[in-house]
């Protein structure tokens, strides 16, 4: 062993035989000294993913490397003796005793006595005439606390279910013993893990301050320690990614919305609130607080390695950092400003005052602050575990510049009570419901987090070890989309300069989009009804996605194509000039619902009715685009936004199986709120839904406006999110959805929409609702694959009643008629723009928006 891989260890055991103690042993020794596995690898020149092997025992040190190992092992076995073995006494502070990270006498370790009268530690809302001992708690091999039953603390002597060195202790060591207040006072409420109640069922938790502080002497319910990350990746042959892209072990699934950490491992958020007195609150039972009610205090608090995260949504996939949001009461008590600052100098000196708490106790924070930003330790500094959380502050959200609210743009909707203020507890809360139902964190914006969620639950990459190394590395996943621009000119969106060159040369272009302003005049019945009645589909892209396939692959040119049945997802050169189509019904295969002029390009779905329905011939096409991989891509994120749109609506009384006039009355109602949490956190979170799987599919062919020529061929062209082809399929696949139910409804009754936008379709009628246009079976019950009423992906539901004579004068006028949808209610009558329903404005969305 070289003379220099010695004077490394003997630099690490400054700084801090051959026969190596046992594995679990081993990785007691490093965390009773606070080093991680990266100190330890890097001083012996290994990867640190060995260290860990090492102490879980799924591997064992080589001979070139054992003797430098044992000689780490030993020394650090004669400074923390195992707890049955005699310790040294301990020494003065300041002989030569070891100190914590705030230059403080660390704690005592395992084996040694701990002192019969430990120093007070200041309660919260107390000054602290110490700084706190901090201590490196006992962690999983995924760097998770160790949890157990609570305990005494060998320090203060107040229950903890942390561990450090197998010992009872509090959560980084700062211990928080019961205030001794005076008897004129009422005792200052301190929220701690210990005192808390075991937490409710989801169903019952809310935003109850009340419910939050109460304390109780039940302890937190035990949770069992996970499976080390060698023996999950043992079974299952694969290595699971944490949200940084690095190997980690598989975590159980997370809590309801309102469980504490005692009811699961981790949290997603949790809402930092304060009282009068220095009192902290959090919203989630049994869930430790910080120390005391400095800036320092603060950050130390987010460093000890709180369970807060986002589960992983696919066992390959990547969990999420979690997040705490700061109220308006926690910001006065930290000392911060009610209203982020609205100038460059105020800026800068706020984010000097958090920057210098932060790194107080090793902790860093983002560049920019704002309404949003991050706090992070590295790893291995001082301090505490590698870590990173994001921080949102409640009263700031929609302050601040264009960047710093673009980055918050999805957080304000989710933090506005129903009073209209911007609100902690209730982020929190529909943070928590919103991470349960999709699995994912909400990011920036609704179409960005439809495609968090796609990788999320489709993960691009995975990673694969090398047997000789023993090093992990990452690859794209087979079926994965790659990065870099991937366009072919005939479907390369309206920004790329392939399109403006084909245009020019007057090539044509794939234009599969939604029905635009479509209308036909009026037949000679349908003048003589009395109304107009609008109904829209819902979810309209969701109830197509689910097993759509999709042009995974790169698209290669083909002359003369084989048709297959439409097997393969690709775009098609045809000509449905001579194609006899429904006079009625907007022509099924274009946007504008008139009949094509000449061959254009069209998706499979496009390509596949026309020849079911239609009987165009598929010989006769001449050239393609086909995908090499064809593949139902969003089948799993379709199933987590269908799934969560359908519980938010069902919390709004809206479920499937509703008799039409049930469904009416209970769509008619969803809106109304009252003072009900739960009523209000689901409207939110259903216009939030349905705003991320359209501005999922936008973001497929996202134009990107704010960026000029050159930055967008740079960052979104060459991203793997950008496909306009797969966009196209969508697309296509839902109009010709939506006319195989017209079509299917006019063969049924007859009656046929006069006019249609996007998914909105008028129909003339003698009275205002659309009960006399449904279909039904004999026994009353609705006929499949026509219009029906629901809140299902692909039933309807009434959007408004427009006087027929009005909708009339408006097409003379040459305008559309969808647009008087937004002035009139479901009964006819005319309302003003303050009354229209938020779900009007469906029918002129145009979801080729993505994020711009």
């Amino acid at each position: 062993m070289s003379d220099e891989l010695f004077e490394s260890v003997d630099a690490l055991l400054a700084a801090v035989s051959t026969a190596l103690p046992a594995p679990a042993e081993r990785k007691r020794l490093r965390l009773a000294a606070g080093l991680t596995p990266a100190q330890i690898a890097a001083a012996l020149r290994v990867g640190s993913a060995l260290v860990t092997q090492w102490e879980d025992g799924s591997a064992v040190p080589g001979p070139e490397v054992a003797p430098a190992y044992g000689r780490l092992l030993e020394g650090l076995a004669a400074r923390f003796p195992a707890p049955d073995e005699p310790a040294a006494p301990a020494p003065v502070p300041g002989a030569g005793q070891p100190v914590g990270s705030t230059g403080t006498p660390a704690a005592p370790a395992v084996g040694q006595q701990a002192p019969a009268a430990p120093a007070p530690v200041p309660s919260v809302g107390q000054q602290a005439g110490t700084a706190p001992q901090p201590v490196m708690l006992d962690q999983h091999p995924d760097g998770s606390l160790v949890m157990a039953d609570a305990a005494p603390c060998v320090q203060c002597g107040q229950p903890s279910v942390y561990r450090a060195q197998g010992r009872p202790m509090h959560l980084g060591g700062f211990c928080r013993p019961v205030a001794q207040a005076p008897a004129a006072q009422a005792p200052t409420p301190v929220v701690e893990a210990e005192k808390q109640a075991v937490p409710a069922p989801a169903a019952d938790v809310q935003d109850d301050s009340a419910a939050s502080v109460a304390a109780t002497s039940a302890s937190p319910t035990p949770v069992a320690a996970p499976p080390s990350a060698a023996a999950a990746a043992a079974r299952t042959g694969q290595r699971p990614v944490r949200a940084q892209g690095r190997p980690a072990a598989p975590r159980t699934a997370g809590p309801a919305s309102g469980a504490g950490p005692t009811a699961g491992r981790w949290v997603p958020v949790v809402a930092l609130d304060a009282v009068d007195g220095g009192g902290w609150v959090l919203d989630v039972p049994g869930f430790p607080a910080p120390a005391g009610t400095k800036l320092a205090d603060w950050f130390a608090w987010l460093g000890t390695g709180l369970p807060l995260r986002v589960e992983r949504a696919h066992p390959l996939g990547r969990g999420g950092d979690g997040a705490v949001c700061l109220t308006a009461a926690a910001l006065k008590q930290l000392g911060l400003p009610a209203a982020l600052p609205s100038t460059d100098k105020a800026l800068n000196t706020l984010r000097a005052k958090l920057a210098k708490a932060a790194a107080a106790v090793g902790m860093e924070i983002s560049e920019n602050v704002g309404p949003v930003f991050r706090a992070f330790r590295r790893a291995g500094s001082a301090g505490g575990p590698k870590t990173s959380l994001q921080v949102t502050v409640a009263p700031w959200l929609g302050q601040g510049d264009a960047r710093q609210q673009a980055v918050s743009a999805l957080a304000a909707p989710l933090a506005t009570a129903p009073d209209g203020s911007r609100d902690g507890q209730t982020f929190a809360r529909r943070y928590r419901a919103f991470a349960a139902d999709l699995g994912v964190a909400p990011g920036a914006t609704t179409a960005s987090t439809a495609m968090l969620l796609l990788d999320a639950v489709r993960p691009r990459v995975e990673w694969v070890r090398d047997e000789a190394t023993g090093e992990w590395s990452s690859h794209l996943r087979e079926g994965a989309l790659p990065a870099g621009d991937r366009c072919v000119p005939v479907a390369a969106g309206a920004r790329h300069p392939l399109t403006r060159q084909l245009l020019s040369e007057g090539g044509a272009v794939c234009e599969e989009e939604d029905y635009k302003w479509w209308a036909r005049e009026l037949t000679r019945d349908e003048a003589g009804r009395a109304f107009a009645v609008a109904v829209d589909v819902c979810a309209s892209y969701l109830s197509v996605t689910d097993s759509l396939p999709l042009p995974v692959g790169e698209l290669e040119h083909v002359e003369r194509p084989t048709w297959g049945k439409g097997r393969t997802a690709g775009l098609w050169l045809c000509d449905f000039t001579a194609v006899e189509v429904d006079e009625l019904l907007p022509h099924p295969a274009t946007f504008h619902g008139r009949p094509p002029t000449g061959p254009g390009w069209y998706a499979t779905p496009t390509v596949a009715y026309m020849a079911t329905t239609y009987g165009f011939d598929p010989a006769t096409i001449a050239e393609a685009y086909l995908s090499t991989h064809t593949a139902p891509l969003l089948k799993e994120w379709t199933g987590r936004v269908r799934t969560g749109y359908k519980r938010v609506y069902a919390d709004l009384g809206l479920i499937d199986g509703q008799g039409p006039e049930e469904f009416l009355t209970a769509y008619a109602a969803h809106q109304d709120t009252g003072d009900d949490p739960a009523r209000a956190d689901a409207l939110t979170l259903a216009r939030l839904y349905k705003n991320i799987y359209k501005g999922g599919i936008g973001k497929w062919a996202d134009s990107a406006r704010h960026l000029d020529d050159e930055t967008w061929l740079e960052k979104t062209a060459a991203s793997w999110t950008y496909r306009p082809e797969i966009r196209f399929h969508i697309i296509a696949a839902a109009r010709i959805a939506a006319h195989r139910r017209l079509r299917k409804t006019y063969l049924l009754t007859g009656r046929a929409p006069f006019a249609v936008n996007v998914d909105s379709y008028l129909y003339a009628t003698d009275r205002p609702s659309p009960l006399e246009l449904l279909p039904v079976k004999d026994d009353g019950s609705p006929v499949p694959g026509a219009l029906r009423l629901g809140i299902a992906p692909g039933s309807h539901k009434h959007e408004a009643s427009i006087p027929l004579r009005a909708a009339a004068e408006a097409m003379a006028r040459r305008e559309h008629p969808s647009r008087l949808t937004h002035d009139h209610a479901t009964d006819g009558t005319r309302i003003g723009p303050e009354q229209a329903d938020d779900d009007t404005a469906g029918a002129g969305h145009d979801a080729q928006g993505g994020d711009s």
